[in-house]
C-alpha cells in the first residue's frame, strides 16, 4: 500500500511540473508563436504584424492551426515521454 501512495504522489508532482512547462513553437518562418504547458493548455499566441499580410488572412489562419496542432502534438510528446516510467505501474492501481 506505501508503493502506492508513493507513486499516486510521484503522478500528481509529474503532473504539476507539466503544468508549469511552457512549450513553443512556431509557424510561418515565425510569424505565428504558441506557447502550452504540458497539460495542452495554450497559454499564449503571439502574432508578428510584420510577417502578416492582412490581404491573405487565410495564410494567417493556416499558420495558427498549424502551430496549434504542432504544440498540441509536442505536449502530448513530452507527457507521456514524463509519464513513461509509471505506465505499468498505474494499471495496477487501477488508474
Amino acid at each position: 500500500m506505501f508503493d502506492q501512495a508513493k507513486m499516486v504522489m510521484q503522478v500528481r508532482k509529474l503532473q504539476k511540473q507539466l503544468a508549469k512547462q511552457i512549450i513553443e513553437v512556431s509557424a510561418g518562418d515565425g510569424a505565428v508563436v504558441v506557447k502550452i504547458t504540458g497539460e495542452q493548455k495554450i497559454k499564449k499566441i503571439e502574432i508578428d504584424p510584420e510577417m502578416v499580410n492582412l490581404d491573405n488572412i487565410s495564410q494567417l489562419e493556416e499558420w495558427i492551426e498549424a502551430a496549434v496542432k504542432d504544440a498540441i502534438n509536442k505536449s502530448q510528446q513530452v507527457a507521456a515521454e514524463k509519464m513513461r516510467p509509471f505506465m505499468g505501474s498505474l494499471g495496477k492501481l487501477g488508474l
